[in-house]
């Protein structure tokens, strides 16, 4: 009997190790599919976070984090020139291509809750100007920088009181010495380099330069009339239509020859709707461009300019810039420097003369003139970005403490 209940003990110890060696192995079985279960939910997290990530820095540009972005508040109202082609939020940045996208655009001065937190405000100049102080910001951060934004012409818009000196960090304007340059032109060399407009130029002396090819010279043969002004604005500070008048009556009362008006102030027309066709009228039949601003300001020069030069006329240039600063001497005729009676006789001069006057081509040899908008590491709205993502000219504490007398013309007031 001893003997039975021995050799049943001994078979119940041996089903229990058994069982639970068979518990072990399945334990062991099921924490490794565990395992691999949630190394392939890691795993597969891991690809779509990288892939969110891809997604996210192609649509950021230079985004590294969401502290990153550029807070812009557009004090003066969103619908005014410059602001209204800046886009909202992000969209103006992105949708253009800039080099840098992580601006934040928007006119709700309540967006972080306070104002004081952004870190750009832009002021309109054609706004602010007119602002009283009741009407500019009260309270300011020492991070913040204060922005002057204008591409119309001081001489237009003025200020005449000392209320803005002392209140821009920064400026968002034609003129060459601004913080973020609003230009119409970019002055490329042979090589591609961007080389102006500046306030100090190292043109090539026209003596220097490359010989005009016989193509190009054949090609100004085909010219047959004096000068064309392309023109809507009637009235203007400068009095600009009166000066063309004067030199088209000089120009038919001595040498039987012209300034075709075109436009709503003239006897021409060229839609706008094509300009094409008028940029290749200027190429094929005028000697001579007039590119004559609406008033007197320093650095305004507009594309006026650039359409005579790219279309093979020579531009009389009528405003309040130093020229030398956009072109190299000789290859314009100042309009400011000149009586009527010496300009007509120059433009005669040169339309008798051939040679003399494809003299005042050598510069193609050399440079090429661009539109701003022509790369978006010129692009006015993405160099707005691009300067906030400056550390150095962030850091940097600029002031303009005689902001009326930067901006507005001498005598102007």
């Amino acid at each position: 009997m001893r003997a039975w209940c021995t050799k049943k003990a001994i078979f119940f110890i041996a089903v229990m190790i058994i069982l639970l060696l068979l518990y072990n192995a399945a334990k062991t079985v099921k924490d490794s599919h565990q395992i691999i279960s949630n190394h392939e939910r890691v795993s597969s997290r891991k690809s779509v976070v990288e892939l969110q990530t891809v997604v996210n820095s192609e649509v950021r540009g230079n985004v590294t984090s969401k502290d990153n972005i550029k807070y812009i508040l557009q004090w003066t109202l969103p619908h005014n020139v410059p602001f209204v082609y800046m886009g909202k939020g992000r969209e103006g940045f992105i949708s253009r291509g800039c080099p840098f996208t992580n601006c934040f655009v928007t006119s709700d001065r309540n967006y972080l809750g306070d104002y004081t937190k952004f870190d750009v405000i832009a002021f309109a100049g054609p706004e602010v100007v007119r602002y009283n102080k009741n009407q500019l910001p009260q309270n300011r951060s020492p991070h913040q920088k204060y922005a002057f934004a204008s591409i119309e012409s001081s001489d237009n818009y003025p200020t005449c009181s000392n209320l803005l000196n002392g209140f821009f960090n920064w400026t968002w304007t034609y003129k060459l010495d601004s913080e973020i340059r609003w230009g119409y032109m970019v002055i490329r060399d042979k090589n591609k380099n961007i080389v102006g407009p500046n306030k100090e130029m190292h043109w090539l002396k026209l003596e220097d330069m490359e010989p005009v090819s016989e193509d190009l010279k054949q090609n100004l043969r085909t010219k047959t009339k004096a000068a064309a002004w392309f023109v809507s604005n009637c009235y203007s500070r400068s009095r600009r239509s009166t000066v063309a008048k004067k030199l088209d009556e000089e120009l038919q009362n001595k040498y039987n020859l012209s300034v075709d008006v075109f436009g709503s102030c003239g006897q021409y027309s060229c839609s706008r709707d094509n300009d094409e066709n008028c940029d290749n009228l200027i190429k094929k039949d005028y000697y001579f461009y007039l590119s004559f601003e609406n008033s007197f300001s320093e650095d305004y020069v507009t594309e006026k300019l650039v359409r005579a030069l790219n279309f093979n006329a020579v531009p009389i240039v009528y405003g309040g810039a130093n020229y030398t600063r956009f072109m190299p001497d000789g290859i314009y005729l100042d309009a400011r420097k000149m009586s009527i009676e010496e300009l007509a006789a120059k433009m005669n001069e040169l339309i008798n003369d051939p040679e003399k006057y494809a003299e005042y081509f050598k510069w193609k040899n050399h440079y090429t003139y661009h539109g701003q908008h022509e790369s978006v590491h010129t692009l006015p709205y993405c160099l707005f970005c691009t300067q906030l993502n400056n550390e150095e000219m962030v850091k940097n504490t600029t002031i303009y403490k005689d902001f009326k007398n930067w901006w507005t013309p001498p005598g102007r007031c």
